[in-house]
């Protein structure tokens, strides 16, 4: 082989001679909508249920899981008549997928918060022994004084509103505390006294110097499993020296189910002040009773994400219901 042979080319007329390079296809990458639709199923294990959480309909939410799984050339989920399952590749892969899902979250509620103060949605999660005595004045508030804002009301249990703050559904809690969840903040607004709600002619009615050890033989209505409401009044039951033996009948899913049966006969409940005139007014066949002090009380906050981009515009509206609130049979707690 001559040394001509050996010479490689180099210089203008060389490269213009020479192929052009072309530049490797860049790889696809997965849509939101494909993300969301994987990290629903992943969450409920059910097309159907998953489809229904994001507002998708069934047949969109399968292609857009199978779309994904083309794309990334891996099986995410195994499928069978009964039930759905991730495979060991979806497990890994979900992970990464909220973590995606969280940072979009993100980034558009820093950009909402960069707006001016007070506007876009809020999206305001109520436990459901709050939401109807606490809501009228709350919707007053926004409507004078934020008018721009969005706010947007979810009445859940407290379980359901944590986890919904925690994964970014919602942005702002009204609920009993103290909650101990760590990354949630608490701003207090007030503390209540419960009262006791007994039939017309109980022994106990119209008293307002009640002892808590009453509490002890006292065929008390509770709410059912899943309300806080509930794990309060045995707390007070537990404090006033109530034994485990003793008969606590859960009776109703909600107070005014709860406060019906109470003027029925069937027992005796707590319901904190600020649902008392709501709920005792739709009968005549109800009276209440008052604690010595110190009564059994509750504490009700809002609560939001630590480090949450619009912490400033929360606690402003803390303090501006703190100041509303004072209307009502309760004592105001300063954040």
């Amino acid at each position: 082989m001559n040394a001509a042979k050996r010479t490689e080319r180099s210089g203008p007329a060389a490269e213009a001679g020479a192929p052009a390079k072309v530049a490797p296809a860049r790889p696809r990458q997965p849509s939101l909508a494909q993300l969301r639709a994987f990290v629903a199923v992943a969450e409920h294990l059910h097309f159907r249920d998953a489809a229904s959480a994001i507002g998708m309909s069934q047949p969109a939410l399968s292609a857009a899981v199978s779309a994904l799984e083309e794309l990334l050339d891996v099986r995410l989920l195994e499928r069978t008549t009964r039930k759905v399952l991730l495979s060991p590749a979806g497990e890994r892969l979900a992970v990464r997928a909220r973590t995606v899902l969280d940072a979009v979250g993100a980034l558009l509620e820093e950009a909402d918060a960069a707006r001016a103060p007070f506007t876009g949605v809020v999206r305001l999660g109520v436990i459901p022994t709050v939401a109807p005595y606490l809501l009228p004045t709350v919707l007053r508030l926004v409507h004078d004084a934020y008018p721009a804002l969005d706010l947007q009301v979810h009445e859940e249990q407290t379980s359901s509103l944590l986890d919904g703050l925690t994964q970014g559904r919602l942005d702002l809690l009204l609920l009993a505390v103290p909650l101990g969840v760590p990354g949630v903040v608490e701003l207090p607004l007030f503390e209540e006294d419960f009262v006791l709600v007994t039939p017309r002619e109980h022994w106990l009615a119209g008293r307002g110097d009640i002892p808590r050890e009453a509490l002890r033989e006292l065929d008390l209505l509770l709410l059912d499993e899943g309300h806080c409401l509930r794990d309060q009044a045995l707390d007070i039951c537990r404090e006033a020296g109530r034994t485990t033996g003793l008969p606590a009948t859960t009776s109703a899913a909600g107070l005014a189910t709860l406060v019906q049966l109470v003027g029925g006969g069937m027992g005796v409940t707590l319901l904190p002040r600020t649902a008392l005139r709501v709920e005792t007014g739709r009968s005549e066949d109800l009276a209440t009773g008052y604690f010595a002090d110190p009564a059994p009380a509750r504490r009700i906050a809002l609560a939001m994400r630590a480090g949450s981009a619009r912490q400033a515009e929360f606690e402003q509206l803390a303090r501006a219901l703190r100041g509303e609130m004072r209307r009502l049979p309760v004592r105001i707690v300063e954040g």
